[in-house]
This record gives C-alpha cells, structure tokens and sequence, in this order.
C-alpha cells in the first residue's frame, strides 16, 4: 500500500458537483458556477437535471428529456458558462438504472437510446466521462445475473470507447445488485476494458456496510460500534490491497446526519430508505454527519490514487426539512472542509 504524503496530495484536483449548492429558485446553475469557481473548485459533475432547469430557463418551456438536440445546445452554453468562471465539466451524471434489463425489453432500448443522447451532452460539455450509478430498479425487473450486468456495460463501455469517453462505475448504497464498493469493483475487473472504472463515493461506501439510517443506533444491523468498526476496518484495507489505483476515476465526498428517530424500512414516494438519506441528509465533511469518511478517504488514497476529489453533498439539514444558506460563503466552506479532510488524510510529511 502507498504512504500518503502530504506534497502528493497537493496534486488532487478538486470538484463539485453542481447538483449539490444551491437552496432555491433564485440559485440558478450560473450563479452556481460562479460560487464553485470563486471557492477554488476546477471542475464540476455537471448533472443531467440542472441541464434539463437550466433549458427550461432559457427557453421559456420545459424541454422534454430525450430532445438531446437542443440539450447539447444548452450545454453548450453551460461549456461556455464553465469557462467564464474558471472551471471545466469533469462528468456529466447521474446515468441510472442502465444494465440489467431483459435482452428484448423496451426499458433496455430506451437504455440504450438514452446513452447516445447522453454522449452528445458529453461531446456538448467537454467532458469525457459518464457516471453510471448501479442499478436500482426491483429485483424481478432487473436481472442481478452478474454476467449480464457485466455484458451490459461492457457494451455501453464499448460505445463510449469510439469517442474515447470513460465510464465511472459507482455503488448506490441502495441498489438492488450492486451496493458496496467490492461489488462494483469485482464488476469493473470482470468488464476488463481500460475505459471502465470506478467512481468511489465515501457516502456510498460507509452508508452500504457500516451505517443504516432505519437503525436507532445509526449502525448497520444496530451491532455494536466495535463490532461495525472492525468489519469495516477489514473492508476498507481490502480496498486499499485490492483496487490498482487506475482503475479509479474519482471519489466523491460527503458524510451523512445520523437521523433522529430513524427513517421507516420502507419506500417513500418510490426511494428506499437508504435512497431517502441520500437524497437530503448528506452534509459536507466536519458538518455535522458522523459517518467514517476519513477512513474511506485513506483506503482510497493508500491505492496510490491522486485523481479528482469531489465534493457531492445533499444537505437539507438534520431533520431533512431545508437548509438555507448564501452559495459563496458555502462553497468556501466547502473547499476549506475538503482541504482539512486532505490534511488530515496524511500519514507521512
């Protein structure tokens, strides 16, 4: 495993993800480019749903999501945006529930459609990378037959290979095949193609095998901290042992509020309870949340890794209810908390 060394972490290119400031109308995905490019950040994850507002407000109308015409037209004015304000688009995201789908299915047609639309979004924004986040369509819908998930990304990671475009592999702590870091990584090896690799995520990776919002404890299975901690210590040098460095694109950060009561073990308005935490209860590092982000930081880091470090929080406060806040001071924060968080990565001056 590699040291750490404070002058190597110099290197690490930092990111945010434009889908994560922002807390009302008013905060539109320019102002936003312009308080990530102000804080420091060289780079967004543009996401697909801040291009769908921003077409609806330059046009006047809602633009339908597969018009991918006119919405390459858009990002190219959120390419000419970015570059006013000092910054690239590093990935579009999120790209969901594309492998798995019967051979003959309509849905995996229309997954297929939609990943060509997408990759004129991509030549659109200057980016060369498409986040796909695993499946989360039920079981009985999807198959989680391992070597068909591996066949459909293949394909989708051939069809990106002609434009020389990557795909960034990542776990959702909810999904229905692929919850943890292991299981994407061991997809990613069998794919075996050199444009397919892993977006990690420290959110997904201690929110799928250390902590479980529906618990009183916070802890997955309500098992002791010890306990948690072990297995989890275990599973994160595993990483570090196992996962070449290149085959690693990105690690998103942030950490998670421990819900008071817990959430129900059930579905709301279609997200599983771990879906819900995402989606609102993600605070950046040294904010408030209480998962392990260092340790998943470090076993990242201990690959050899130095790429993007990118900040993707969802912070609707505690309670989930709404944060309000002015974006600048915000974004500072933010890449203040995510230089602590590099600072304190190290293991060797």
């Amino acid at each position: 495993m590699t040291s750490i060394t404070a002058s190597s972490l110099q290197q690490i290119p930092l990111s945010y993800a434009s889908c994560s400031i922002g807390c009302g109308a008013s905060d539109t995905l320019p102002r936003r480019l312009e308080a990530i490019g102000k804080a420091g950040f060289t780079a967004i994850e543009l996401s697909f749903p801040d291009i769908l507002d921003y077409a609806g407000q330059l046009n006047g109308y809602e633009v339908p999501p597969d018009d991918y015409e006119e919405l390459a037209k858009v990002t190219r004015q959120i390419y000419a945006d970015c570059k006013a304000n000092g910054v690239t688009v590093m990935m579009l995201q999120p790209f969901a529930n594309f492998e798995g789908w019967p051979k003959d299915s309509r849905e995996r047609k229309e997954a297929f459609e939609r990943a060509n639309g997408w990759m004129k979004i991509m030549e659109a924004a200057g980016t060369d990378m498409l986040q796909v986040g695993s499946t989360d369509s039920p079981a009985g819908k999807i198959s989680t037959d391992r070597a068909q998930i591996v066949s459909d990304l293949r394909e989708l990671g051939s069809m990106l290979a002609k434009n020389n475009f990557r795909l960034a592999y990542e776990n959702w702590c909810w999904s229905t095949h692929a919850p943890s870091w292991k299981d994407v990584w061991e997809i990613v090896r069998d794919v075996d193609m050199p444009n397919v690799g892993l977006c990690l995520d420290t959110f997904q990776t201690a929110g799928s095998e250390w902590a479980d919002p529906t618990c009183s404890s916070g802890l997955i299975e309500n098992a002791s901290a010890g306990t948690v901690q072990q297995r989890f210590a275990r599973s994160m040098e595993e990483l570090a042992q196992t996962v070449p460095a290149e085959k690693i694109y990105l690690l998103q950060i942030s950490d998670a509020y421990k819900v008071s009561p817990p959430l129900e073990n059930k579905d709301v308005k279609g997200l599983r309870p771990r879906a819900q935490w995402s989606h609102d209860y993600r605070p950046m590092p040294y904010d408030g949340g209480y998962l392990p982000i260092m340790d998943v930081a470090k076993a990242v880091l201990k690959t050899g890794f130095r790429g993007w470090f990118s900040m993707e929080i969802f912070d609707a406060g505690p309670q989930g209810k709404g944060k309000k806040y002015e974006m600048e001071p915000f974004a500072k924060k933010a890449m203040e908390n995510m230089q602590k968080l590099l600072k304190e990565c190290v293991t060797e001056s």
